[in-house]
């Protein structure tokens, strides 16, 4: 389980289960917070009361929890190959993103903000979409908390946009759910042939979506190009092989598929502002 801060009194969690069990995920929550659970994928299983209650928390379905008479912690069953994002808000933080425009909110008016609130709606292809860039997009340490904050905001206004029609006019394309799987298919196959990727026209070719809609729709999900995403996870993968001490540069040289060892060693000081050779001396000392 992941947290980042967002703003005082806000963070939110992601989960993944890569694991072949169901896995626990357990994190007191007081009764001065709203919840809510993003199931990109999977499911899980939210328990109350010592197990007495659950609540099931179903694929592209999001839950909204609010109790202000009693505090609902996190006790959550999560089965395998699940991905569920949590941001979790003080009603104090909440009530200030809302103040001028919390009338279509009905669990925000004077007459309801003391009881609970539990609430169930499917996600939408756009929030899907935010949802997969926090998920998935890899970022700078430096700008991870902004980016987050930008993606967690565009969330929430997704979630309580009142237009339906306002994520056809976000990115047309991606409210196919279809396109969206080509698109993750597309980072699928550039990752495992990371050495020899196709090009392009040959990989619009195999997921069967033309060259303009795969660019954007990479940009939109994964927050790069396609190639600018490779290379970033060719060198994050080149960073965990000199940690671990056990390749020497030109072997993880040819492992990631470079023609000469000068042209990865280009590309990683590009990235990282240091040679191969001298990050190694760093982990090594």
């Amino acid at each position: 389980m992941d947290r980042t801060i967002i703003d005082n009194g806000f963070y939110i969690l992601k989960y993944k289960n890569e694991d072949e069990k169901i896995l626990k995920y357990e994190k007191a929550v007081s009764q001065e917070f709203i919840q809510f659970h993003f199931c990109q994928k999977g499911s899980g299983t939210f328990e109350f009361n010592g197990g007495s209650y659950q609540l099931p928390l179903i694929s592209k379905n999001v839950i909204l929890l609010y109790n202000p008479q009693k505090a609902l912690p996190i006790d959550l069953n999560l089965t395998p190959d699940s991905a569920v994002v949590s941001l979790v808000i003080s009603i104090k933080k909440f009530h200030s993103l809302f103040s001028e425009d919390a009338d279509h909110i009905h669990f925000l008016s004077p007459e309801n903000n003391t009881k609970k609130y539990y609430d169930t709606r499917p996600i939408s292809p756009a929030m899907s979409v935010v949802l997969s860039q926090i998920l998935e997009t890899k970022v700078h340490e430096s700008i991870q908390a902004l980016y987050f904050k930008g993606k967690v905001y565009e969330l929430l206004s997704l979630f309580f946009n009142k237009s339906g029609d306002a994520d056809v006019e976000r990115c047309p394309f991606l409210v196919d759910e279809e396109n969206v799987r080509k698109i993750r298919n597309a980072k699928e196959i550039i990752l495992n042939q990371m050495t020899e990727p196709p090009t392009l026209q040959e990989l619009s070719a195999e997921i069967g979506l033309n060259i303009k809609k795969l660019k954007e729709g990479f940009k939109q999900i994964y927050g790069d190009t396609v190639y600018g995403y490779l290379l970033d996870h060719k060198m994050n993968e080149a960073r965990s092989m000199l940690n671990s001490k056990q390749y020497n540069i030109n072997e993880i040289s040819l492992k990631l598929g470079y023609s000469t060892s000068s042209h990865f060693i280009t590309a990683f000081k590009k990235k990282f502002g240091t040679t191969p050779k001298k990050y190694l001396m760093s982990v090594s000392s």
